[in-house]
C-alpha cells in the first residue's frame, strides 16, 4: 500500500508524536511505502490568502507551494492523520492544509457550467484518523464529532467511492494513566500493521 501520513502538532515531544512514530513503525513493519507531512516542522503556512480565495478555481500549476502535498494525495491509496483534536476538530494548522491542499484541480474539479464537483482523488480507498481527545466519548458525541464529520462526510466523499475511515481515538487523554496511554499506542501501532 501507498500511505500518506500527515502529522499536525506544533511539540516534537507530544503524546500525539508518540502515536505518530508508533504509526510509522506499524505501516513500515507491514511493508508499506510510505510518505510523510509534519506540518509544524515544514513551516505550512495555513491561513488562506486573498489571493488564492479568489483564484480557487485556478489550475494547482498555478499554486506551487502545494505541489508537493498535492503530488503526495494523488500517488497515495491510504491517507492518515496524526493530530490532537482540539475545540472538537482538527487544529486551525491541519484545516488550513485542507483549505489550501483540497482544491481545485487537485481534490475535485467543478465543470463549466456544472453546478456539481466531480472527485478527483477516487484513488484514495482508505481515510484514517489517529486522534487524542481531551473529554470523553461521551461529550464529543454531545458536541457532534465536528471533526469526525470533517474527515467522513467531507473529504471521504472527494476520495473514492468505496473509501473506508478508521477512527483511532483515545478519548480523556488529560485523565488518562500511562497504562491506558500505552495500550492506546499499542493499538495504534496494531492497526496501522493490519491494514490492507
Amino acid at each position: 500500500m501507498k500511505t500518506y501520513l500527515v502529522y499536525c502538532h506544533p511539540d516534537r515531544d507530544s503524546f500525539v508524536a508518540a502515536a505518530r512514530d508508533r504509526a510509522l513503525a506499524g505501516l513500515r513493519g507491514a511493508g508499506h511505502e510510505v510518505r510523510v507531512s509534519d506540518l509544524y516542522a515544514e513551516g505550512f503556512r495555513p491561513e488562506l490568502s486573498a489571493w488564492e480565495r479568489t483564484h480557487h478555481l485556478d489550475p494547482p500549476a498555478t499554486k506551487p507551494e502545494i505541489a508537493e502535498p498535492a503530488d503526495n494525495l494523488r500517488w497515495c491509496d491510504t491517507l492518515v492523520f496524526v493530530y490532537p483534536t482540539w475545540w472538537s476538530g482538527q487544529p486551525a494548522m491541519l484545516k488550513g492544509w485542507f483549505d489550501r491542499v483540497w482544491v481545485a484541480g487537485v481534490a475535485y474539479e467543478l465543470p463549466p457550467g456544472a453546478n456539481r464537483i466531480t472527485p478527483l482523488l477516487r484513488n484514495i480507498r482508505r481515510l484514517v484518523v489517529i486522534t487524542t481527545h481531551g473529554s470523553s466519548k461521551l461529550i464529543n458525541a454531545a458536541q457532534g464529532e465536528g471533526g469526525k464529520r470533517v474527515v467522513s462526510r467531507s473529504l471521504r466523499v472527494l476520495c473514492s467511492r468505496r473509501a473506508r475511515t478508521d477512527w483511532i481515538a483515545l478519548y480523556g487523554v488529560d485523565r488518562s494513566s500511562v497504562k491506558r496511554r500505552e495500550k492506546y499506542l499499542q493499538r495504534v501501532e496494531r492497526r496501522m500493521r493490519s491494514l490492507r
